[in-house]
């Protein structure tokens, strides 16, 4: 399996081997270990856009992902705002590194089959997010999202 950052904004939030020891172990969650990955970590305004091209939403979000299924390049691509971690964190008080595994782990368990769209859906994501979270070492998040 191949995890491949690129950081198109600074600074960087947090080391390329952390984002993806995130990004695997939620993708070892979901079932999918060992898929080759592009990871785009990246700014509203972009995220933004290929939010209202890919998707019809031209709000910003956090994090979208790209099931490519292969084909001689990536399997998948996984794009995460770093802009919108760091914002969150900082209304949240949480540290901004934390607020980023979670949409790392988000986008890889989308990829994995998690969908967040209807109530048990979001609850099974959520809970997924959370064991790979704690096995990754992080705290549990005093103020949960969904809370």
């Amino acid at each position: 399996m191949t995890t491949r950052i690129t950081w198109d904004v600074e600074p960087e939030l947090v080391p390329d081997s952390e984002a993806e020891r995130a990004v695997e172990a939620a993708l070892a969650h979901g079932g999918r270990a060992g898929i080759d990955v592009d990871v785009l970590l990246v700014s509203d305004a972009t995220l933004t856009d290929l939010h209202g091209r890919f998707l019809g939403d031209s709000t910003p979000t956090d994090v979208i992902t790209f099931d490519l299924g292969g084909g001689g390049g990536p399997e998948a691509e996984i794009y995460v705002s770093v802009d919108c971690a760091r914002r969150v964190a900082a209304e949240r008080g949480i540290e901004p590194a934390r607020e980023l595994a979670l949409y790392l782990v988000h986008g890889a368990l989308h990829l994995c089959g998690f969908d967040d769209r209807e109530d048990e859906d979001r609850a099974a994501m959520r809970a997924a997010e959370r064991a790979v979270l704690a096995g990754l070492g992080y705290a549990p998040d005093p103020t949960p999202h969904d809370a």
